[in-house]
């Protein structure tokens, strides 16, 4: 045992399971939390912000750019539901993060007598969207709940999970019981005849396609593999980019693999909600098979399906590659080839400019270079366009589309990979939200490169209000400050162009500034056609 307050505790339960790097902003009811970070300052690393909602993206941004748990801490109440947007988006994407927060006082608990930050019931709050929330009502009870918040996290599917605790614990001493790691649940092992099925129907099939989301990643060398056995293609749309690298004759964006969805009868979803080609593009008639390996025994009530395989990705598809023939498909490949080339060449003629600046950032980013996107224009055509190389360098908001969550999650990728050059596009809208960021950035060495489209609008807004309503604009125009004073003022150096070839310079000139940089590029709304097409297209 050690005497230690309950705030050491914790941060001895993070540390023995490898975060040492916590994102925060302190309040009165986690002072003791946030004294035990600096009484362990030699072993955790805490980077705190100008607002609680990007502590949370922050967090959100390392996890997705590692793979691996990461925390922030807030106050509770309105400070905690300041993260929920990040929370949220970091169950969307599977990252596993910890929210740690505060409570009134022990004695106040459930009084409602309008304690500072009180809320009616934050623990059931956190409960409804998250894995798992907890209160860790004494120090004591701090190692044995920070560990199973990790098992919760880190078992089958990751995801968010959160624990509080009234501010009177964090102080309090107490003789401690440190606790290592528990067990993670065993990984289901996939059903011997379900993968002989699948086996099966695979070696019938003409023209199968895997289709990939972020439960996949760690499977990669698997479904290539599978892939180059059965000369397969592997399509992705978002988080599973770079699975399968965007320069390998198998590896398809969702553009090019709805070029081949009318003649594929075989569609095999490994870690992915499959949303994309069931929602989005339909079915190609009574013939097309569904088939999906996924760790989730939910996800199989989400979506029927033909063979259902509930399994870590990598050992199903280690025990499928076995039980398939190998084919050589010469008509096939070509058809694969064309479909490629056939998005690559529609892509780049009808999404301009936004492809030309995908193509000057890609033109100068390291082959291990990370974007991170936004919900803007060039954010959607990155998800089309931007050739991925590997896992984990397109980092994005996923399904959950989040507004302004551009900026802050890139400065969390950025800590997670400091010597690794990191781009986060946003629209001038998007910024705006966490733009007092950058303060963050030059304090902490946040060496970022912030790419702004400065459009004077929240662009697919301005333009659909226009489009559907007789040319009339709601709450969508914007007036901006002078961006380039902006980043004057916290002394981030800035650049602004007005085309791709200006891009290009200013990234080069950012990338060896050695520091935060902001970048703008005037844009113009009105001449920036719609994405979507290539998400959904009419042949599909």
């Amino acid at each position: 045992m050690a005497r230690m307050t309950g705030g050491e505790a914790i941060v001895d339960g993070l540390l023995r399971h490898g975060v040492d790097t916590v994102f925060g902003l302190p309040g009165v009811q986690v002072y003791g939390l946030f004294d035990a970070f600096a009484r362990n300052s030699n072993r955790m690393r805490l980077i705190h912000t100008r607002h609680e909602q990007t502590t949370a993206y922050m967090a959100v941004g390392y996890a997705c750019a590692t793979g691996q748990p990461s925390a922030f801490s807030v106050v509770p109440g309105p400070g905690v539901m300041n993260t929920t947007a990040a929370l949220v988006t970091g169950w969307g994407l599977n990252a596993p993060v910890m929210c740690l927060t505060g409570q009134v006082p022990s004695a106040q608990l459930g009084r409602l007598r309008g304690s500072l930050h009180e809320m009616p019931d934050q623990l059931a709050t956190l409960k409804s969207m998250l894995k798992h929330a907890d209160r860790i009502e004494h120090p004591t009870e701090a190692p044995y709940k920070v560990a199973l918040a990790f098992h919760h996290m880190m078992s089958g599917r990751p995801s968010p999970v959160a624990l509080e605790m009234p501010w009177d614990q964090f102080p309090a001493v107490a003789d401690i019981t440190p606790q290592d790691p528990l067990p993670l649940a065993p990984l289901p092992q996939p059903d011997s005849e379900k993968i002989a099925a699948l086996a099966k129907l695979i070696d019938t099939a003409k023209a199968p396609m895997i289709w990939v989301g972020s439960g996949a990643i760690g499977a990669a060398d698997e479904i290539l593999a599978l892939a180059e056995k059965l000369g397969c293609p592997v399509a992705s749309f978002r988080t599973g980019r770079g699975i399968v690298d965007a320069r390998h004759p198998l590896g398809l964006t969702v553009t090019a693999a709805a070029n081949l969805w009318a003649s594929t009868d075989l569609l095999i979803g490994i870690g992915t909600r499959m949303d994309t080609a069931t929602g989005r593009w339909g079915s190609t008639g009574p013939g097309v098979k569904l088939a999906r390996i996924d760790i989730d025994p939910a996800e199989m009530r989400r979506l029927k399906v033909d063979i259902g395989i509930v399994a870590d990705a990598a050992q199903a598809v280690a025990a499928l590659l076995p039980r398939v023939a190998p084919r050589q498909d010469a008509a096939r490949a070509a058809a694969i080839a064309a479909a490629k080339a056939r998005a690559y060449s529609d892509i780049r003629a009808k999404v301009q400019p936004q492809m030309g600046y995908i193509d000057a950032i890609r033109d100068v980013l390291p082959e291990d270079g990370i974007l991170c996107d936004e919900m803007t224009q060039v954010g959607y055509a990155a998800w089309i366009g931007m050739p991925i190389y590997s896992p984990r360098t397109l980092i994005t908001s996923g399904f959950s589309g989040t507004l302004g969550a551009g900026v802050p999650m890139a400065l969390g990728v950025k800590v997670a990979h400091p010597d690794k050059t990191v781009i986060s596009v946003t629209g001038d809208g998007g910024f705006l939200f966490g733009g007092a960021e950058l303060a963050t950035a030059v304090q902490f060495g946040i060496n970022l490169i912030v790419v702004i489209f400065n459009n004077a609008a929240f662009g697919n807004v301005y333009r659909d209000q226009h489009r559907l309503f007789d040319g009339r604009d709601s709450g969508s125009a914007l007036t901006n400050p002078d961006f380039q004073i902006f980043a004057k003022a916290f002394g981030v150096p800035s650049w602004r162009v007005t085309d791709a070839g200006g891009l290009k310079s200013a990234i080069v000139e950012a990338m060896a500034a050695n520091s935060p940089c902001l970048i703008e590029v005037i844009t113009d709304i009105t001449k920036e056609p719609l994405p979507f097409e290539f998400f959904a297209p009419p042949q599909a």
